[in-house]
């Protein structure tokens, strides 16, 4: 189960299908981001695709000499521009896909529209979804629901993105899901509405074991978004923000104008796909490696040119220097910026304060390090925020709960009201009266002499001991003791065998560090395949300022989160300098050491590299 590989599949066999010559890619805003997270503009244009246009461009130009590829979402937005389009055919020929189910009226109405016989096909492709990574999809939704209901249009996205990835990994699964959440079960039955209705659809072959869609909602657990993290793509994403793989660093100081906005795609970057589960630290010493090959390699490429076989020999290899030269910079442009927000923000020791409310149970020492910390001029006031809602929801009825001095605590501090009243709002969201589950007690004695042993032996590493609930919930899952009365079957059958194809989708996001969860599962289980999706993919900011205070959308959801890829720049090949000097950049970066720190042991040292 791949999402990114059963994507491109769909783009690939789009683009075969419409045989050989010159072609244009014809997308909508939504399309137009899904194909570019599976393919590069460079590999598309490989495959004689020479334009890529939106259908809603009132400015394209009429091309006789090209195909037409058209690859839309099944709305009636869409339908009508290509009816427009097809009185008024632009094109040579068109060859349609959908991206989900179409209603036999709109294809009548476009068999209508035809008038002049261009269009030779008219086919439904289910990549209805974002393809993050192969075992991560979302559906890039923000603000899914109207307090604890559904935003009816949302619901009708969320089941049309959901029931794609079922069809395009070609599942008909049995159905579980939260049974505290009223919108789990609305979204569990609207899936098996889709599949009972498209049943033709949804025959597949039989397997010896039914695949499961386990339908899980963020309230469950409002903590994980809520962490800073430490692996390298869960940290980019925290910090900098990632949008469709895309990384603004236009506010970073001195930034240079060819990194102003860079890609990060496993798919086409070495480096990133074999770093991006690793820990900062280790993220430091690779980096450091990697301008080392890099500077071996600068020398041989810029010899004299003093024979014609110097000459091929240079051409030849200078596609591969350009792209390690880009590869270089942007990672160096990359950690840089990470590191000085660390610094700068006093990361370290707001982090381990955080993962002490997330994983211990000590409210004495947890109330005063949070204490510490709001008196901190540098902890900023979001971390400030954050911190004292880790606490309330903790914390939240504990007798000694000290709740009304740290929110004097923020006000003192100068904490803006946006920030102070998400602390309400996460507990309405979040707390325990709304969670199904209890996030930080152990329920059985198994439980707890595990943790107890867990205290006793310390954690590999202090900022990393956190483990989100999704955890717990997939190994109770696939060792089959995951409670029916908690997650129950919808319908009367159930499963009897251990689960072996399992998708979760989780309303309100996903998060990386539930993806780093799921690829760890996925690595140490045989015979167990999990792909997660979500509405969303969360950082801390998206995770309050959507889910938990919607009216400040606008404010949240500025720069990174609603950019798109620019028409006719499918992904991402982003113009880089060579590194003149190529030590500048990595000679001010800061990394961490890997001591490998236990809880209650010395902080992390702070090293330069170079």
């Amino acid at each position: 189960m791949n999402v990114v590989f059963a994507v491109k599949q769909y783009i690939s066999k789009m683009i075969e299908d419409s045989g050989p010559g010159m072609k244009v890619l014809l997308m909508d805003k939504e399309t137009t981001g899904i194909v570019s997270m599976v393919y590069t503009q460079s590999e598309i244009l490989q495959k004689e695709v020479y334009l890529f246009e939106r259908i809603d461009s009132q400015n394209r130009e009429i091309m006789k000499h090209l195909k037409a590829i058209c690859f839309l979402r099944p709305t009636k937005e869409n339908v009508d521009y290509l009816i427009q389009e097809l009185r008024r055919p632009k094109y040579s020929i068109y060859f349609i896909y959908f991206s989900n189910v179409i209603s036999k009226s709109d294809v009548k109405s476009l068999a209508e529209a035809d008038e002049q016989e261009v269009v030779a096909e008219v086919q439904e492709f289910y990549g209805d979804y974002i393809a993050v990574n192969p075992h991560l999809f979302s559906l890039n939704i923000l603000g899914c629901c109207q307090g604890r209901n559904w935003d009816p249009v949302q619901l009708s996205r969320t089941t049309q993105g959901l029931t794609a990835l079922l069809l395009s990994l070609k599942k008909c699964p049995m159905i579980r899901y939260q049974l505290s959440s009223e919108a789990a079960k609305r979204l569990a039955e609207c899936v098996k509405q889709v599949i009972t209705k498209e049943y033709e659809l949804f025959e597949f072959r039989r397997t010896e074991v039914p695949p499961l869609l386990l339908i899980l909602d963020r309230c469950d657990d409002a903590i994980t978004p809520l962490l800073n993290q430490w692996t390298y793509q869960a940290m980019v994403h925290e910090l900098l923000g990632i949008n469709n793989n895309r990384i603004d660093l236009s506010r970073v100081p001195g930034i240079s104008k060819d990194l102003r906005e860079v890609v990060l795609s496993a798919e086409n970057d070495e480096f990133y796909a074999n770093n991006m589960y690793l820990n900062f630290a280790e993220i430091g010493s690779n980096i450091k490696n990697l301008m080392e090959d890099f500077q071996k390699k600068k020398p041989k490429e810029q010899q004299k040119l003093e024979s014609i076989a110097d000459m091929k020999a240079f051409v030849e290899n200078y596609p591969q220097f350009k792209k390690m030269s880009g590869t270089v910079s942007k990672h160096v442009t990359v950690v840089g910026e990470l590191s000085r927000l660390v610094s700068e923000r006093n990361l370290l020791e707001v982090s381990e304060v955080e993962q002490e409310l997330a994983c211990q149970n000590d409210h004495s020492s947890a109330l005063q390090n949070v204490k510490r910390l709001l008196q901190n001029p540098r902890v900023t006031e979001f971390d400030a925020a954050r911190l004292v809602m880790l606490y309330a929801l903790h914390y939240e009825r504990h007798s000694s709960n000290s709740l009304p001095g740290l929110m004097m605590d923020l006000r003192n501090k100068g904490v803006s009201e946006k920030y102070r009243k998400l602390v309400s709002a996460v507990i309405e969201y979040g707390g325990k009266r709304v969670r199904g589950s209890d996030l930080f007690s152990p329920k059985d004695a198994v439980a707890i002499t595990k943790q107890f042993l867990k205290g006793l032996k310390g954690v590999e590493n202090v900022y990393t001991q956190h483990q989100p609930f999704l955890h717990e919930t997939l190994d109770h899952l696939i060792k089959g003791k995951l409670k029916e009365n908690l997650y129950p079957y919808l319908g009367p059958s159930t499963l009897r065998d251990r689960p072996q194809d399992i998708i979760v989708f989780i309303i309100g996001g996903a998060t990386y560090e539930e993806a780093l969860t799921v690829y760890n599962l996925n690595r140490t289980t045989p015979g167990v395949r999990i792909v997660l999706g979500g509405t969303t993919v969360h950082n801390t900011r998206r995770q309050l300022l959507v889910s938990l205070l919607p009216e400040m959308m606008p404010e949240c959801c500025s720069g990174f989160w609603t950019a798109q890829p620019k028409q006719g720049n499918l992904s991402g090949y982003i113009k880089v300098s060579d590194l003149n000097g190529a030590t500048s950049p990595l000679a001010s970066l800061q990394a961490f050491s890997t001591d490998q720190r236990g809880v209650g042991e010395e902080p992390w040292v702070l090293c330069l590299l170079l």
